[in-house]
């Protein structure tokens, strides 16, 4: 699958630039919304179609809460939503929950659904909830209803953010979408950003995940405790690197071409609470099941059974949302639970607690939550949770842990001060003329390395492209 690797994000972002910069301004929504269905159609020529209908169905319903707000039809307005939200749910839940439904039903007795055995659409989970959230602002007045059926398009298949995120509300977007300036500084920051998010991906993420993938397949006699915690450390480093890195190259990516995107991340791994840890990760996904699942359930402006039942609610959904598997709902209700006993008393006691304290606490409930997360197979997550909790049958340590942990020190040291913000604190206490002279060879040189690494590498795959 093309998406698999990086290569093809390298042979076609020239291509586009050439094609969007030289396009005359009136014209460059439509020249990218060709743009970005060709890079769609590459991986998933057939997934097109999807594509399409999502487009023609939600941008028609857009028009139908519109016409029927005009009207002072409130109850037309709502039906028109609904039936959008339903409309990108079954699309949802048919390509990506059909079978792990079908596959549950059966192993209790019940047989009659049939698997399909449909590949997933590459990034069905970021723009289905891209066009759900569009018709529901439509209807609160947070968005004006788009009336270019190019316009809408491009919003939707914009390639840069198309197959993981971040999720990008149309509210957020809409005003950018009809007009957008562009400038050199604009555009170099753009390539900054980029480069420090292929870097994070090709030469962080790739390498550590490395020891990630040696120690997932130790057999459980062989597993250790010790063991057990540097693999999880490992894919902890692994996933954000990997996300944030690709989130990253999306935000600049979208600068090259005039957009400006949200955030996703803002150093997770120094939060000193879950809850923390929650208003930094994947700041996008938070957002959006903040805005539309969590507040019209009542959010926390009611009463405190009702707070924690919103909570499990939320973050069942959250986890399932990752991908058709016991193991997510088991990592969403996970949270859910540290979060519902942080707002029960936890928080009033970590507040009081030394940061050292809090900062340790958040690691280590963050790190059993990636193995959770890693691990797909039920049975080999209980044998590796029991083994990061000193009930391994390898025992406490071993040879293979030294060989490891020093092999990877170098990246594990680079990974864990690359997750803070010290380097980019360090970097602005230099002179401004130092770093005008600095930054492009340091631009240069991670390029280079990375493009050095993707020719000698074989498969590059990015973790959320799967979800």
């Amino acid at each position: 699958m093309v998406f698999s690797s990086l290569y093809f994000l390298f042979l076609y972002l020239p291509i586009v630039l050439f094609a969007y910069y030289i396009a005359p301004l009136r014209w460059r929504n439509g020249v990218l919304l060709v743009l970005n269905l060709i890079f769609y159609a590459w991986g998933e020529p057939v997934y097109i179609l999807i594509m399409f209908a999502s487009i023609a169905i939600d941008y028609t319903h857009g028009m139908l809460v519109e016409r029927y707000k005009s009207r002072n039809n409130d109850k037309g307005a709502r039906l028109a939503v609904a039936s959008s939200v339903v409309f990108n749910l079954a699309l949802l839940f048919f390509f990506k929950y059909w079978d792990f439904v079908a596959g549950s039903l059966a192993a209790a007795g019940l047989g009659f659904m049939p698997k399909l055995g449909l590949r997933l659409p590459i990034g069905i989970s970021f723009y289905t909830f891209q066009t759900m959230s569009y018709t529901i602002d439509v209807y609160r007045g947070n968005a004006r209803v788009q009336k270019s059926i190019v316009n809408f398009g491009t919003f939707v298949t914009l390639f840069p953010q198309l197959i993981a995120g971040p999720i990008i509300k149309y509210k957020d977007l809409g005003d950018q979408i009809d007009s957008r300036t562009h400038t050199v500084e604009q555009f170099a920051s753009g390539v900054q950003i980029f480069v420090v998010g292929l870097a994070k991906k090709v030469l962080l993420a790739n390498n550590i995940g490395m020891l990630w993938d040696a120690w997932k397949a130790v057999p459980a006699g062989e597993l250790t405790t010790a063991g057990a915690w540097l693999g999880a450390a490992a894919f902890s480093f692994q996933i954000y690197f990997d996300f944030s890195g690709y989130s990253d190259m999306a935000v600049g990516l979208g600068r090259m071409l005039g957009f400006e995107f949200m955030r996703n991340f803002d150093y997770p791994y120094i939060s000193r609470s879950i809850t923390e840890f929650w208003r930094r990760w994947h700041i996008s996904l938070g957002t959006w099941f903040r805005e539309y699942m969590y507040i019209p359930m009542g959010g926390n402006r009611v009463s405190r059974p009702r707070l924690f039942f919103n909570l499990l609610a939320v973050w069942a959904a959250t986890g399932i949302w990752h991908g058709a598997s016991w193991n997510f709902l088991l990592w969403g209700l996970y949270f859910a639970v540290l979060l519902i006993l942080e707002k029960a008393f936890l928080l009033r006691w970590l507040e009081r607690a030394p940061s050292v304290v809090r900062r340790v606490y958040t690691l280590l409930l963050v790190v059993v939550s990636w193995a959770i997360f890693a691990v797909e197979d039920l049975g080999r997550l209980g044998i590796y949770l029991k083994a990061m909790f000193g009930g391994a049958e390898g025992g406490l340590t071993g040879g293979a842990v030294e060989y490891y942990f020093f092999s990877y020190l170098p990246i594990l040291a680079i990974a864990a001060v690359a997750s803070t913000p010290l380097a980019a604190a360090l970097w602005k206490r230099l002179p401004e003329r130092p770093m005008k002279v600095l930054l492009p060879f340091l631009l240069l040189a991670g390029l280079i390395c990375s493009t050095a690494y993707l020719v000698d590498a074989t498969y590059n795959p990015f973790l959320y492209f799967r979800f």
